[in-house]
């Protein structure tokens, strides 16, 4: 926010204008003049495509050719919503003012303009443009970091991922987001709450799995005084906390079968009695739950609700491993080491021989150890670039001499001219992983080399591999296999 907010003056009487204009000018603000709606809205317009910054503050005339002070603040309540208007007549009247003061006006004087009112008015004025101004700026960093930007990914996996965010946020449909540990599970539901109509209101978070089973409910739904020994108080739960906004339940699968049965109840009649109260609470949340074990497989097992599932697997967003999008390590690690070096206030880079560490590293944490290593890194690191000796051992020891090399050439093509690659499976020794996720880089590494010898001819190296090709494009696609010079 500027330190005196530039003010639009709109009066068709230009003595008017211009006399309100120099008094302001004299009181240290910028001001400019209209001489009716019309022309405003140009101004206004035009002061939005110039570097001389926008308007904070609308003084309005109320009578006006061509389009008067009404149909002036309704455009301008529309298309320049952090313009604060004040409202001028020659004819005061108490319904006209009620309408203004509906369409946004801070204030409402009549001619003769008193200095002392104007002044007050213009202070009153500049203190809504500010609280205006901050809550604007305060969404914008809540949305860049909360928000859709918190997701780093080009796979295909997590391209899929931002279409379903983008389609669920708007509506208030439960979500299920299903993942490992550490693949970004609450990074979805906070960006599904930044994303919908919502993210005024709270955004709370639960995780069944970190609370005694004791307290689960206790927590979630509250409890009044004397429910149980220890509760010398009413308290208000996790559901009440949420009113009006998104609850996420984290770890859904460690819920109690007594918690799976209030929380049915809960999703499907927004309401629920805290513990030791006969009183229903009735909340408007929007429920966004997680699990990082297969919810399916334990309603066979018999260990948790058929109905629950149900109710909750409505959508189903699912976060891929960080293993299964191999070709996301170096952008995320970026990301991570432009956040911490902006916090900590230093210039880092990754050396080639770090990135290709990261890569090899098979990452059972996921994101978040991906994040935490980077971290590390920017503290312990000497000098500007961070080498493979600055990284967690794990990882340099997955890129050590000792681990099993797998090239291209070792089964009768050409090598890399990156040169070696690991195999993450055998990085070190056995790493366990479904063999699925242990043949993406050997894949890789296959197809690059195949790709390389035939010169990138997609029909020659589909047919090399004898594969159609159609399924070479989506490898391609996959392992961001972009042929050179045409990247970008």
């Amino acid at each position: 926010m500027p330190d005196k907010a530039r003010i639009l003056i709109v009066d068709d009487d230009p003595i008017v204008a211009e006399s309100l204009a120099d008094f302001l000018s004299q009181e240290g603000y910028a001001t400019a003049t209209a001489c009716d709606g019309m022309e405003a809205l140009t101004v206004l317009d035009d002061a939005n495509n110039s570097a001389g910054g926008n308007f904070g503050i609308l003084i309005a005339d109320m009578n006006m050719p061509r389009c008067d002070g009404m149909e002036l603040l309704k455009n301008v309540r529309k298309n320049h919503e952090s313009v604060v208007p004040i409202v001028v007549t020659g004819f005061g009247k108490i319904d006209s003012a009620v309408e203004a003061v509906r369409l946004g006006a801070v204030d409402y004087l009549t001619k003769p303009v008193v200095d002392d009112e104007l002044r007050l008015a213009v202070s009153k004025a500049v203190n809504q443009h500010t609280l205006v101004h901050e809550n604007k700026s305060l969404k914008t960093q809540l949305s860049e970091r909360f928000g859709m930007g918190s997701l780093v990914g080009n796979d295909y996996r997590m391209q899929k991922v931002y279409d379903l965010v983008e389609a669920v946020a708007e509506s208030k449909t439960t979500v299920l987001v299903t993942g490992g540990s550490g693949t970004g599970k609450s990074l979805v539901g906070r960006a599904i709450h930044t994303m919908s109509p919502r993210s005024g209101g709270p955004f709370v978070t639960f995780a069944c799995g970190s609370i005694p089973e004791t307290l689960l409910e206790s927590e979630l739904f509250g409890h009044v005084k004397g429910a149980f020994t220890g509760a010398d108080a009413d308290k208000p739960g996790k559901c009440l906390a949420a009113d009006g906004g998104t609850l996420f339940i984290d770890e859904i699968n460690s819920a109690t079968p007594a918690l799976q049965l209030k929380l049915l109840r809960v999703l499907q009649e927004k309401a629920f009695e805290p513990v030791g109260s006969t009183q229903t609470v009735k909340v408007d949340v929007r429920f966004v739950l997680a699990t990082n074990e297969s919810l399916k497989e334990m309603v066979e097992s018999g260990l948790f609700r058929e109905d629950l599932y149900y109710r909750i697997n409505v959508v189903n967003i699912h976060m891929p491993s960080l293993q299964e999008r191999v070709g996301d390590i170096p952008l995320l690690a970026d990301h991570f080491l432009d956040k911490y070096c902006k916090e900590m206030g230093r210039q880092r880079r990754l050396s080639d021989e770090a990135t290709e560490g990261l890569r090899h590293y098979t990452w059972p944490g996921n994101v978040r150890e991906l994040e935490n290593a980077i971290e590390r890194a920017v503290v312990l690191s000497k000098d500007n670039e961070i080498k493979l000796a600055d990284l967690p051992d794990p990882i340099i020891a997955a890129t050590s001499p000792g681990s099993i090399p797998f090239t291209a050439g070792s089964i009768g093509g050409s090598a890399s001219p990156s040169g070696p690659s690991v195999i993450p499976a055998l990085a070190g020794g056995w790493n366990p992983m479904p063999l699925s996720n242990a043949l993406q880089e050997p894949e890789r590494q296959i197809i690059l080399a195949a790709l390389q010898a035939n010169g990138w001819n997609r029909q020659e190296t589909a047919k090399q591999l004898d594969i159609n090709r159609s399924t070479l494009y989506t490898q391609i696609k996959q392992y961001h296999l972009d042929e050179p010079g045409l990247a970008g």
